[in-house]
């Protein structure tokens, strides 16, 4: 594993556990050669997947993306750290269990609506304000309602 601080390639692991969902091995690195201590993460990868954008282009499956875009959504929202990870690493298993190799950018959109409304109410929101393209403050109004009427069915 190369070093993230200076690029050596002499790396050590100090210490391996299980994450907290057993779906991935997280490893405590320390380099030989400046010093340095980094984390990496061992997953379990079933396919290789493609992402199909609106316009039609092909780009690999990135989780670290999925999982960045998520996290924009929850800055600084009360929400653990190991409920997020869940629910990115089940998103992740869906979409490799469903047997195709290329996922609409808009399946991909409504898992994480679906599981951030779950997560919480205000991260939804920001997320649903970016997905759906909201154009005016009518567009939150929907959103909102839309929320209130779930949350009194439940």
């Amino acid at each position: 594993m190369r070093c993230p601080y200076c690029g050596s390639e002499e790396t050590q692991v100090k210490d391996s556990r299980p994450t907290e969902d057993n779906t991935a091995i997280r490893r405590r690195r320390i380099c030989a050669g400046c010093g340095g201590r980094f984390t990496t993460f061992e997953r379990v990868q079933l396919r290789e997947l493609t992402v199909l954008k609106k316009s039609g282009r092909r780009i690999p499956f990135d989780r670290e993306k999925l999982m960045r875009s998520v996290q924009v959504a929850l800055r600084k929202r009360p929400v653990d750290e190991d409920r997020v990870e869940r629910m990115v690493s089940g998103i992740v298993r869906q979409l490799e269990s469903t047997g195709e190799a290329d996922i609409p950018s808009e399946t991909i959109g409504h898992m994480i609506m679906e599981g951030l409304k779950i997560l919480d109410d205000i991260a939804y929101i920001r997320f649903a304000s970016v997905y759906r393209d909201f154009r005016k403050a009518g567009d939150f109004v929907e959103v909102l309602e839309e929320i209130t009427e779930n949350k009194h069915e439940q």
